[in-house]
């Protein structure tokens, strides 16, 4: 999958954004000797079959611009994409794979994007997802003092401001627990999963599988309030009902479908997600939203339950890419 996203991307921008530089960044994205430091963390990806000096050449051109330009110079399309990355890389890589492959593969040029990713959210702020405490306590939460998180997440938002993005998405779900302060005061469309998951199911025009009853949609994720949270009012807002694992499913079920993963049974975790989707089948839901990175690709393609699950991040890839179209539309 790298190997395929190395090849195809012919001019983006790949931003590792490490701690000490969100700090510096935060204080003084207005400075231009910030741009020194900036050309540290700028990888520009080109084809592999491009010719060495012209690689030199081009790398040679982009350090030019950054030195003599203020950082919103880097990308100047009006349809580029800020890709806020999230706690998993490999979900960020995912993510970008599909915008690449599905906005390229008519023979079109993939859409114009700008990626920042910061790993020391996780390390630095957040419980390890198999901890005892998150897994076991049916009280557990985040730390309600997530402050550092989302001035983290304001900093790399602003990062790519700066850099040229005009629109900014986050393929995690956990980073859309705080949606609505990392977003406050953008000036650029902050896509939301779950609207555009609502969105989506809305236009599907989905009927009730029960008479009387409106249409209900199944959310399945590893922590009911942070994760699933969000998905109830965005699908609700839409006249859709939701439908949500109890506690002994929870415990029993999907805690210990995630516990199956990180001891890499993956037959057991496949078996034990079988059911946590079959208990929400049985209420009648049309569909079930796998609000979990760790869920995706759990299930075979060729498992028939996996016609009944969605992935959120597929209708937020599309989102982006509308949009992405659309402006390129009205610019053409």
């Amino acid at each position: 999958m790298f190997d395929r996203i190395m090849t195809t991307i012919s001019f983006h921008t790949v931003l590792n954004f490490p701690a000490f530089l969100n700090k510096t960044w935060c204080r003084t994205r207005s400075n231009p000797s910030l741009t020194a430091v900036q050309l540290s963390s700028i990888f520009i990806q080109t084809d592999e079959t491009r010719n060495p000096a012209d690689s030199k050449k081009i790398m040679g051109s982009v350090a030019a611009v950054v030195r003599c330009q203020s950082p919103n110079s880097l990308l100047t399309q009006e349809n580029t994409v800020g890709i806020l990355g999230g706690v998993s890389v490999f979900s960020t890589l995912i993510f970008l794979e599909k915008l690449v492959w599905w906005s390229s593969r008519h023979g079109e040029d993939c859409i114009p994007f700008v990626v920042c990713s910061d790993p020391t959210i996780n390390r630095e702020f957040l419980p390890p997802i198999s901890s005892p405490l998150f897994l076991k306590d049916k009280n557990a939460q985040f730390p309600l003092n997530h402050g550092p998180i989302v001035e983290k997440l304001r900093c790399k938002r602003a990062f790519l401001e700066q850099s040229g993005a005009r629109c900014i998405v986050m393929p995690c779900h956990l980073s859309h627990a705080w949606h609505s302060e990392v977003s406050e005061g953008c000036p650029l469309p902050f896509l939301h999963v779950g609207e555009c998951v609502a969105r989506e199911l809305k236009a599907a025009k989905l009927r009730p599988l029960e008479a009387g009853s409106n249409v209900r949609i199944g959310v399945l994720g590893i922590d009911e309030s942070l994760m699933a949270g969000f998905y109830r009012e965005k699908l609700e807002s839409q006249g859709l009902e939701v439908v949500l694992p109890d506690m002994a499913t929870m415990e029993h079920i999907v805690i210990p479908t995630i516990e199956a993963l990180r001891r890499k049974d993956m037959e057991g975790a496949r078996n034990l997600m079988r059911i946590a989707v079959n208990v929400l089948l049985v209420r009648a839901v049309n569909v079930v939203v796998l609000a979990s990175d760790e869920m995706q690709g759990l299930l075979s393609r060729d498992d028939p339950l996996s016609k009944k699950c969605i992935n959120p991040m597929d209708a937020l890839a599309r989102s982006t890419l509308h949009w992405a179209k659309s402006i390129q539309n009205l610019h053409t």
